[in-house]
């Protein structure tokens, strides 16, 4: 069940479709999406409404688009007091973290005499949070995205998340989005929920950015319309690496191995490492701990460790970060005997977890941390979500006199190098405007 494949043994072709991971299926889908974002841009709110009946509710009854104030009432009161308790004290650890992350409003500061330079910063008018569900409910989802976004002061933040089996928006999804003081919640997922978000309809007001994870079908859409909307991180199907040397703990690595592998059959989880004893000994306890996961987790995790997940074994620790480097995780958790010496030689990853104590579930909810995270290599360029996703910068310039006596002249000789006659222009007639003026 467990694949295992020996790094210095795969071909280039089984080395590039194990980096790849999911992205290949996206690629399949992508015709079908295509069909359904032209048919809600052209089609709103009709379109729309056709598609959130047929994937969102299906046999469930239709209890409208948008959430309620009755809905997020109830919610609240069958709302467990565990459930609830579990979300504040995750609440109060993903805000902090991510207060700490705002910058300064706006600073200034004098690079030559008379030059003046600096940066205003200001959060994005609206933005869409998008909360997948399905496979299950996720009000940590709605915490990493909702509180840096509120953190980040966006004035219009409305979240996508589909309903339950009774057409209604889960309950710890509706507590977490009131926390983050969200009201405006729509009961719906998928393709046709981004563009949506992207195209705007009556119902669903134009967004400027869609922030959030989602199916392959979601990642799809999201790619299609990166030229109509800002989509973010790229942040689709859920991946691993559990990197470990001969110290670790087999029990805890085949353990862990588990956690993003139950995600969904399209994830990637992998224990890498290049000791064939702890690679076997980890195999051993996952056996053991499979029949504790109830289904249909259980075939998720089996259908990713003999896909795109397993056991990569490689030659020296050194080659197991090159191969971390090189695949570019979104979740990376390190069990060897130095984990701060394993940290240094690490470059790509969305997030780094150091130590048996620090397991990716804790992260996933607790931690503080954003577990928002690049996918399909991503993270080689992309980093988590967090309170910058939120603003955006303008650059700010100002020059008194004795600036401009100093940067008008090779202003004027790099247009003309450039062959902008214009921008020379202005800075040449300004001389005789200003020379005319004087008394």
């Amino acid at each position: 069940m467990i694949c295992t494949r020996t790094l210095s043994t795969l071909s280039p072709a089984e080395l590039s479709v194990l980096k790849r991971r999911a992205q290949a299926n996206i690629e399949e889908i992508t015709p079908r999406v295509q069909e359904m974002a032209d048919k809600v841009r052209s089609g709103g709110d009709e379109a729309l409404l056709g598609y959130v009946k047929q994937f969102d509710f299906g046999e469930a009854p239709f209890t409208g688009l948008k959430v309620t104030e009755a809905e997020f009432a109830e919610a609240e009161k069958s709302l467990s007091p565990e459930v609830r308790a579990a979300v504040d004290e995750a609440y109060a650890n993903i805000k902090s973290f991510h207060e700490k992350q705002l910058p300064e409003p706006m600073w200034f500061a004098e690079i030559r005499p008379g030059v003046f330079a600096g940066e205003k910063v200001t959060p994005i008018d609206r933005v869409a949070l998008y909360v997948p569900g399905g496979k299950g409910y996720f009000p940590s989802v709605m915490l990493m995205l909702g509180i840096p976004a509120s953190v980040a002061g966006c004035s219009s933040i409305c979240v996508c998340t589909p309903p339950n089996k009774e057409g209604r928006a889960d309950s710890a999804v509706l507590h977490a989005a009131a926390m983050c003081g969200v009201r405006e919640v729509y009961k719906m997922a998928g393709a046709h929920a981004i563009a949506a978000l992207g195209y705007g309809t009556a119902s669903v007001p134009r967004v400027d950015k869609i922030v959030g994870p989602g199916s392959i079908y979601a990642t799809a859409a999201k790619r299609l319309l990166a030229g109509v909307v800002d989509v973010g991180v790229p942040a689709g199907p859920s991946e691993s690496i559990i990197l470990a040397d001969e110290h670790a703990d087999p029990a805890i690595a085949g353990l862990d191995l588990l956690i993003e592998a139950e995600h969904g059959p399209d994830s990637a989880a992998l224990l890498v490492t290049h000791s064939a004893e702890l690679a076997a000994k980890a195999a051993e306890h996952i056996e053991i701990y499979l029949p504790k996961v109830p289904e249909p987790r259980r075939g998720y995790i089996e259908t990713v460790l003999g896909n795109y997940g397993g056991i990569v074994l490689t030659d020296s620790l050194e080659a197991s970060c090159d191969f971390v480097n090189e695949y570019a995780p979104e979740h990376l958790e390190i069990l060897v005997k130095d984990p701060f010496l394993a940290l240094s030689r690490i470059r790509n990853a969305g997030e780094i977890l150091l130590g048996p104590y620090t397991p990716i579930s804790i992260s996933n909810y607790c931690l503080g941390l954003n577990a928002i995270l690049p996918t399909g290599r991503f993270a080689r360029s992309y980093s988590a979500v967090t309170v910058h996703d939120f603003l955006k910068r303008a650059g700010i310039g100002y020059m008194d006199e004795r600036g401009y006596d100093r940067l008008s002249g090779p202003t004027a000789i790099l247009a003309d190098y450039e062959g902008f006659p214009s921008h020379a222009l202005a800075i040449r007639e300004r001389a005789e405007i200003w020379k005319n003026k004087k008394p």
